[in-house]
């Protein structure tokens, strides 16, 4: 950006289907992802974040004032501009989301009836857990300088 020049709309590179059938379809894709986020907040099984970011895409290519609700909400708002902007997640949010999801696992694999099964969730499980472990976070906690890690 050259002095003078005004800010950049970080939501200009996002363009919006000419059909109206196609903005329609994105708009009610995105209402179903956000109503799977809200019941998300309830059932841990269920990715609250994950599906906003989808939704978010949806809304975006549909309709700029739903996308600016979702962005700008207060709750969700700052861990979707995070990933838009940053490609990464809290720190404060990591733990409890690696917590959750170790719980949410271990109860389904506890209920599953064969041990088939109970392998390939607990190998999903793991899989997603490093997956987001090795997720960056910018405001991670640094380790001390004597550390092995700090080292």
């Amino acid at each position: 950006m050259t002095p003078g020049e005004p800010p950049r709309d970080p939501d200009a590179d996002v363009r919006k289907p000419d059909s109206p059938l196609l903005r329609g379809l994105f708009a009610a894709l995105g209402g179903l992802f956000t109503g799977l986020a809200v019941v998300g907040m309830f059932l841990p099984v269920l990715p609250t974040v994950p599906l906003l970011l989808v939704a978010a895409a949806c809304f975006a290519r549909s309709s700029r004032r739903l996308y600016r609700w979702l962005m700008e909400h207060q709750r969700y708002g700052p861990h979707l501009r995070e990933w838009r902007h940053h490609r990464s997640i809290p720190y404060r949010a990591k733990r409890p989301a690696l917590l959750l999801m170790a719980a949410s696992f271990a109860f389904s694999i506890w209920l599953l009836p064969n041990w088939p099964a109970r392998g390939f969730m607990a190998l999903l499980g793991l899989s997603l857990g490093l997956w987001l472990w090795r997720l960056p976070s910018r405001d991670a906690p640094k380790a001390p300088a004597g550390s092995p890690a700090g080292e």
